[in-house]
């Protein structure tokens, strides 16, 4: 094994259904088209909540995945988990069948969940209260809790390494992936599956973000709700589903001729301090994760080339986080493109920054920056290069991804071309 503090991470496996495609492929399609995953809930009846529409998976079939069995006892965050975690184990050529006890021993799950199993809770819930508590389903703990997706996916192919699941509402995604890097640069695992999904697009969840003013209420057009730095922007835009990524080891990667699609050279975290949901309006732990992302991977602020911004669609956060990239990169600020894909998926929580992360990837890789869609209105506080309703053809050798959450959890994620 190669020296420790010279151990290198790159990620060689993705794996991706969200509302734009139910693979890596069909999601970075629908994105440099610039399509939108929005349209009126189709789940369930929604004549009692104000917001009426999402961006709900369109055609998932967990049978796909998973025996029927199988998904009847997994909450569909689970199910989401585990279909993005084939895809991207299938795609980084592991042969999971051929590993030994001890290669297994050295392959770790870090997978999270923002909310975890709320349709699941929901449905129970409701059981209890009209049928009884002999009703309820044995199935409904494990079903429920967060970390489950972490602990099915270890037991699907016997991976052995360190097996959690970090919640922080919509920074999850990323807290695992970071957790995941630093598990491989300190050699306690060669290989580790991580990501985020999230299924929260039902009645309880709706009205929750509802009741908190947090969604977008644009009924009369659901396809252009989500409309980050546009000045008429009215909140964020549900969406749910699953990102998997395979981090590994250099030169384990290199030993068994792996595809790399990138390396994660810097990452960053901190808290706001400040509330509960709303972002420090001057950005401050936007600032102190993006730096401290910058001073880990040694590249100067020149070297970014594209920003995954958080990007929400709401009216405080874009502007904070505008106000942040500023302070970071100062005059480097506007001549760099950023965009907010969650103006095509909506804002998937949990997942959001595995699915970004995966889009920021591809723009390495193929040298395209995603679009901001559904901009009309500028808004003169949101003056930087957000790549606005179009795709553009740019060389992209580093891409910076942030994520933050409710709780004023802030985290950084920058790769790199290899």
């Amino acid at each position: 094994m190669s020296d420790k503090l010279n151990r290198r991470v790159v990620v060689t496996g993705m794996g991706a259904v969200t509302p734009i495609g139910l693979s890596v492929d069909e999601f970075w399609n629908s994105m440099v088209k610039g399509k939108s995953g929005c349209a009126l809930i189709k789940a369930f009846d929604t004549s009692k909540i104000k917001t009426k529409f999402a961006c709900e998976l369109k055609g998932f079939d967990a049978g796909n995945f998973m025996d029927r069995k199988t998904a009847r006892r997994l909450d569909p965050y689970a199910q989401y988990a585990m279909a993005a975690t084939i895809q991207a184990i299938n795609d980084s050529g592991i042969k999971t069948e051929l590993l030994t006890p001890e290669e297994k021993a050295k392959i770790g799950v870090i997978f999270g969940s923002g909310i975890g199993g709320i349709q699941t809770f929901y449905q129970q819930a409701i059981i209890n209260h009209t049928q009884g508590p002999d009703r309820v389903s044995p199935f409904f703990i494990p079903m429920m809790i967060p970390n489950i997706a972490s602990g099915f996916i270890s037991i699907h192919y016997g991976f052995q390494g360190p097996n959690y699941c970090i919640v922080s509402a919509c920074a999850t995604a990323n807290n695992n992936m970071i957790d995941s890097y630093m598990l491989i640069k300190n050699g306690i695992s060669d290989i580790i599956v991580t990501g985020g999904s999230e299924a929260a697009i039902n009645e309880i969840g709706m009205a929750g973000f509802n009741s908190s003013k947090a969604l977008s209420t644009r009924n009369d057009s659901p396809e252009t709700a989500s409309r980050p730095f546009d000045i008429t922007r009215d909140g964020f835009v549900m969406g749910e589903g699953g990102g998997a990524l395979i981090l590994e080891e250099l030169d384990h990667a290199l030993a068994r001729d792996a595809k790399i699609y990138a390396e994660i050279v810097g990452f960053g975290l901190s808290a706001d301090a400040y509330h509960i949901t709303a972002p420090h309006p001057e950005g401050t732990g936007a600032i102190l994760a993006m730096e401290m992302a910058l001073t880990m991977s040694g590249l100067n602020k020149e070297d970014i080339d594209y920003i995954n911004m958080h990007g929400t669609s709401t009216p405080l956060g874009d502007i904070a986080e505008t106000n942040a990239i500023k302070k970071v990169f100062g005059e480097s600020a506007y001549k760099m493109n950023l965009s907010s894909t969650k103006s095509m998926t909506g804002h998937l929580l949990g997942a959001a920054g595995a699915v970004e992360a995966i889009a920021s990837i591809l723009a390495i890789k193929n040298d395209i920056i995603p679009p901001t869609i559904n901009f009309e209105n500028p808004d003169p506080e949101c003056d930087l290069n957000y790549t606005f309703n179009k795709a553009q053809e740019k060389k992209v050798s580093v891409a910076l991804s942030n994520a933050f959450g409710f709780g004023g959890h802030n985290t950084t994620v920058i790769f790199k071309k290899f």
